[in-house]
């Protein structure tokens, strides 16, 4: 029965994943590539019946050829899924698939295949004790192990349902929301050709999680060859904004020798000047990388994500009241909160009293636009305690360490808040509610032990 359990939780991989984003995987925010994603994605959203407002798509840093959904309306995608794809349309494609994962609630479901597979096994280890009773040992353990492959076969078969369940589905919010099919098949070739250099059997997908790729290219080509959008190309300026996204984002993850082989110098487009700039502002060239965002802005002298790019460096390299120029008129332009937590970044950095005011006033607008990230409420914390005001400090501790999961953390900083702040004040409340979450955490993780 033990190694039956641990067969289904190699299973159920693509499942577990569900911990890693915020544990083992780094989550990579970025303004510029949470909007396109926003906006890339938005008609297939709709077209699977969900409110694009409620479904975010994410991406986290992993050089594997992968995306996956992990509870809510959650789509991850992996780094190196959006390095190796050839353009946008390949990309819906994916999302469109992790998206009849989430209409089908197969994240839920899959303890239905659990339970199916370990009530096969439980029979076989029934039967399988009460034939060692009888003094058949060797015929109850070849029950009990044959009881264990047709679980996990059950199980196996179960999962694969649910992949060409989210590939159908895929395809026909392709098909609603007028986009090809095209990048679909494109972006399973590319996974053939991986199954290939892996040298995994291609007559069939027994044993597997997933269909063999070419098993789904077959009947998925069926679909979409027919489809009214299958010659329609890719939107122009998704698919500029592609490049520039995925340039940005092999710049920030590759190392610079490797990106510096993508995008040499004799390239003079887009994408390449961004690539460029992200690789040597990691190399600690500051004087290289502002020459590579000014070729940018004097191309689109007031592009908001140019600007912060412009502002980060300058930031990063031992200038912030040189960067609070370009990050103030980034935020102007698009109200992005991650871009606000830089522009108060700066500010704060500057160690002149008189930016707080102005940073304290952008982390409020920012933590109430999004809350989810901890630097923008340590950042928050910074200017509370600088202005003296310890309470409120406390509170944007807690808010931090809950965010984090360091719950003894934040019901030490939660308790502080309550102990300056007045009983009934919607702060208070707040410090309440995260001192309550943070002790019944603590306690499950405690019975856990």
């Amino acid at each position: 029965m033990t190694r039956f359990l641990q067969c289904i939780a190699l299973a159920l991989a693509s499942f577990a994943l569900m911990a890693r984003p915020a544990l083992a995987q780094q989550i990579l925010r970025d303004a510029e590539t949470e909007a396109f994603m926003a906006d890339m994605s938005g008609q297939l959203v709709k077209a699977a019946g969900m409110e694009p407002k409620n479904v975010q798509v994410m991406v986290i840093n992993d050089p594997e050829i992968n995306a996956f959904v992990a509870g809510g309306q959650y789509v991850w995608v992996h780094s190196g899924l959006i390095a190796q794809a050839d353009n946008v349309n390949q990309l819906q494609g994916v999302v469109a698939h992790e998206l009849g994962h989430i209409e089908g609630g197969h994240i839920i479901r899959s303890g239905e295949g659990i339970k199916e597979a370990t009530g096969v096994t439980l029979l076989s280890l029934v039967l399988g004790a009460a034939a060692i009773a009888a003094g058949g040992a060797e015929a109850g353990m070849g029950i009990m192990g044959l009881g264990q492959q047709a679980a996990m076969t059950k199980f196996l078969a179960f999962s694969r349902a649910q992949e060409s369940s989210a590939d159908l589905a895929g395809a026909r919010y392709l098909h609603v929301a007028g986009l090809s099919g095209r990048g679909s098949l494109e972006f399973f070739k590319k996974l053939q050709n991986q199954e290939y250099r892996l040298a995994i059997p291609q007559d069939n997908s027994y044993g597997r999680t997933h269909p063999l790729s070419g098993e789904r290219i077959n009947v998925l080509r069926e679909v979409y060859e027919v489809d009214p959008a299958w010659n329609t190309p890719p939107d122009p300026k998704l698919e500029a904004r592609f490049e520039r996204i995925k340039a940005k984002l092999i710049g920030f993850v590759s190392e610079p020798t490797q990106t510096l082989q993508k995008y040499p110098e004799s390239d003079r487009s887009v994408p390449a000047h961004y690539a460029r700039a992200y690789a040597w502002h990691k190399s600690a060239y500051p004087e290289k990388a502002l020459d590579e965002v000014n070729a940018l802005l004097t191309a689109v002298p007031h592009d908001p994500y140019f600007l912060e790019l412009k502002g980060q460096i300058l930031l990063e390299s031992g200038k912030p009241a040189d960067a609070i120029a370009p990050l103030r008129e980034a935020v102007k332009i698009t109200n992005q909160p991650l871009i606000s937590v830089l522009l108060s970044h700066a500010l704060i950095a500057t160690e002149d009293e008189a930016n707080f005011a102005e940073a304290e006033q952008v982390l409020r607008l920012a933590v109430q636009r999004d809350r989810e990230n901890p630097f923008a409420w340590y950042q928050l914390g910074v200017v509370y305690e600088r202005r003296g005001d310890i309470p409120r400090a406390a509170l944007a501790t807690a808010e931090r360490y809950e965010m984090m999961a360091q719950y003894p953390m934040a019901l030490r900083s939660a308790d502080a808040a309550m102990q300056g702040l007045k009983p009934g004040t919607v702060d208070y409340l707040r410090a309440q509610d995260i001192a309550m979450v943070s002790r019944a955490a603590i306690e499950q993780q405690r019975k856990k032990r």
